[in-house]
């Protein structure tokens, strides 16, 4: 299986790196693009790579096939908390699900290493998403099964189709390792191996991908190279603008307080722990970090605790969020070319 898996990634890269006709007319059935069509290419069949529609899940405390050191992405809403392992969405890099009364189409792109999640209720209507086959920049392009448009992951925006220009509703969502949100979260659901695809789940399909620096299977308009590649960092979205934040040498937990155009935020990283994650605050709202109470991390002046997905037991208030996701440098580098580097 790996070496038909690589077999293919290969053809892909040389048929998109070779053509010089127009990379998208296969997969698209309508001319208008809000992106430049030749920085689009196809990677896949359409649904090639196919989304789990039907998920199904399992305790926490009974889940026997993730290492310890499995990235996993996480999201509450409501009561609902559950999580996503990078091992299953490399294969499927979308998941429709529904959780705390919200049709979200969890999605994660194993070329960029971003992963966040989208209402799937557009214009009234409620839809699935689906892997078009293409991409823009290495990353993942959805479209939506009820128009056929086209998405861009890390825009967050519809870039062709019917929904031309429509921005998604975005949830944020937590990666951390499978032990971290183990210890976190031992009464969340889990997304499980019953898929009803044959894929072997513990096998990574890009081979040396995450680690090789100056390994890329598409090309990207601008490649930044303040940080390696393949550095995973935190980019967090607010008024259009971008930043990004840097973790790597933060042993234990640490409060940085900025601001985003006009916007006031927290960020609070911790290496050890494996998570980095911000939270908007007011110019009136003081937090500060919690010790010793994990996966409490932040308290205010009032005495309410948050934990690290901004839920709070006291108040039964979630802290907001800006739009943010984990990705590698080179994504973020790429979609928002000359973007600040908070270290």
């Amino acid at each position: 299986m790996r070496m038909i898996f690589t077999i293919l990634i290969c053809c892909f890269q040389i048929v998109s790196c070779t053509d010089d006709s127009n990379p998208a007319v296969s997969n698209s059935n309508n001319t208008d693009w809000l992106i430049n069509q030749q920085s689009v290419f196809n990677g896949a069949p359409r649904d090639g790579i196919p989304s789990i529609d039907d998920p199904k899940f399992t305790p926490a405390l009974e889940v026997d096939f993730l290492e310890d050191d499995a990235l996993i992405m996480g999201i509450q809403i409501g009561e609902d908390i559950r999580a996503y392992p990078h091992p299953i969405l490399d294969w499927h890099e979308i998941v429709n699900d529904r959780l705390g009364g919200v049709s979200l189409a969890v999605t994660y792109c194993p070329l960029t290493g971003t992963g966040i999640a989208w209402e799937r209720v557009i214009g009234g209507r409620e839809t699935t998403f689906g892997v078009s086959g293409l991409l823009f920049n290495s990353n993942l392009m959805p479209y939506d099964r009820e128009t056929n448009s086209i998405w861009s992951q890390q825009r967050l925006d519809c870039v062709n189709g019917d929904q031309i220009g429509t921005e998604a509703v975005n949830y944020s969502l937590l990666e951390t390792n499978w032990k971290i949100w183990r210890e976190a979260y031992p009464e969340s659901d889990v997304l499980n191996t019953n898929t009803s695809f044959s894929r072997d789940y513990q096998l990574y399909p890009y081979g040396d991908f995450r680690t090789n620096d100056s390994r890329l299977l598409f090309p990207v308009d601008t490649q930044d190279g303040r940080l390696p590649g393949k550095q995973r960092v935190l980019g967090v979205l607010a008024n259009d603008e971008a930043k990004a934040y840097l973790w790597q040498d933060v042993e234990g937990p640490q409060l940085v307080r900025d601001n985003i155009a006009g916007q006031d935020i927290v960020v609070v990283r911790d290496r050890t722990r494996e998570y980095i994650v911000a939270f908007e605050v007011t110019p009136s709202m003081n937090v500060e970090l919690v010790d010793n109470e994990f996966p409490v991390i932040l308290k205010d002046t009032d005495g309410n605790q948050y934990d690290i997905l901004g839920y709070s037991e006291q108040t039964e208030t979630v802290l907001q969020k800006p739009i943010q996701f984990m990705g590698y440098w080179f994504s973020w580098g790429t979609f928002y070319s000359g973007l600040e580097i908070v270290d």
